[in-house]
């Protein structure tokens, strides 16, 4: 995606060391529930509306309407519509580190599966562990850790928003934990009180 010289463009390399997504998640199948469903088989499409449901491994997706196409290897690409569309998946654990999840919501969700990739257009947001990016358009790489997001103003919609609302906001929270204060040492025994000089005899 080209983003034009006026747009803020932003991108990020987290330093959190979890994969965007479980690699078990790619080999599950996919779980559709909805209200309403349509197949097409001669164009290898399906459309699911009403309160869609989609899980496949740790990701779901919730969704006024969902469309999946397959193309002839069996891969899958979903594009998620709804005010909004919210999804999460869980990352892979490090030896050191528990998995975290990555949680978003945008009005339209694409997901590549033959690329692992997934785009929110339009009011989107994704948060992993404790760090939060806003923007009209995110990108996600399941691959690796890394994502980007823009404004988004490269069209006339867009145009019409003020600048400081379709600016990219992002939360990084640090990752080092701060030392814990070392508890003040022992105070010194008070002295024992001298003993008071003789009296005459």
């Amino acid at each position: 995606m080209k983003t034009p010289a006026h747009a803020l463009l932003a991108m990020m390399l987290l330093a959190a060391p979890n994969a965007l997504a479980e690699k078990a998640d790619k080999e599950k199948p996919t779980y559709i529930e909805a209200n309403r469903m349509s197949a097409d088989d001669a164009r290898r499409m399906s459309v699911f509306e009403g309160s869609v449901v989609l899980t496949k491994g740790t990701a779901q997706v919730l969704a006024d309407r969902i469309v999946v196409r397959q193309d002839a290897e069996g891969f899958q690409f979903a594009t998620a519509t709804g005010k909004p569309v919210r999804f999460r998946q869980k990352g892979d654990p490090k030896p050191d580190r528990p998995a975290v999840w990555t949680e978003g919501e945008a009005l339209r969700l694409e997901i590549d599966e033959r690329n692992e990739k997934i785009e929110l257009f339009e009011r989107a947001r994704v948060k992993r562990d404790q760090d939060e990016v806003r923007g009209e358009y995110i990108f996600l790489d399941q691959r690796t850790d890394y994502f980007s997001a823009s404004s988004g103003r490269d069209t006339a919609r867009d145009a019409a928003t003020p600048a400081a609302e379709s600016r990219v906001r992002a939360v990084i929270q640090p990752k080092f934990k701060p030392e814990a204060p070392e508890p003040p040492s022992a105070a010194p025994a008070p002295a024992a009180p001298a003993a008071p000089p003789p009296g005459p005899r």
